[in-house]
């Protein structure tokens, strides 16, 4: 069973990243396409996802991500407006700090629907997985970045009480 897993994972992280091949930046910043499939790949692992587990879980997660990035979209355009150089009168700031306050409730109403329907397709313990697989995932993915770049103009070192999930 093990090794069906980790041939699916295999598979997509594959599947995902020969597409995105050569489609980098000249930065070198990976693609959202790899970033995903880099995701897809490390949250399985983390998870222990079984075959049946995952076919009911990635619609979900997939869901998921759809409805918060397109969130995002929104704030990014909505707050768009306020980031420019002029000086905001007190409406327009007060307007830019409610959208915030809004968004950010939004945000939380999609993550508590999706909590309830990670639970009926996981285990709890995979869910709470789940969780500290995406902040370990993000962590790791910005170390990367920041590595890549040349390790940034400031040098980060982790609590050492801090440890890998």
């Amino acid at each position: 069973m093990k090794n069906i897993k980790t041939i699916t994972v295999l598979t997509l992280v594959l599947l995902f990243s020969a597409t995105t091949f050569g489609q980098e930046e000249k930065s070198k910043r990976p693609s959202r396409e790899k970033v995903k499939a880099m995701k897809i790949g490390y949250i399985t692992e983390k998870l222990s996802l079984t075959s049946e587990e995952a076919q009911k879980f990635w619609p979900v997660y997939n869901e998921f991500e759809a409805k918060m990035n397109e969130l995002r979209k929104k704030r990014k355009a909505a707050h768009k407006n306020f980031k420019a150089d002029k000086e905001l009168s007190d409406a327009e700031t007060e307007k830019m700090v409610d959208s915030h306050i809004m968004a950010e409730q939004k945000e939380l109403d999609i993550k508590k629907e999706y909590h309830s329907k990670y639970k009926a397709v996981l285990p709890i313990k995979k869910v709470a997985k789940l969780y500290r697989a995406n902040e370990s995932f993000k962590r790791d993915l910005l170390k990367k970045i920041r590595d890549h770049k040349g390790g940034g103009k400031r040098e980060h070192k982790s609590p050492p009480s801090e440890g890998r999930h």
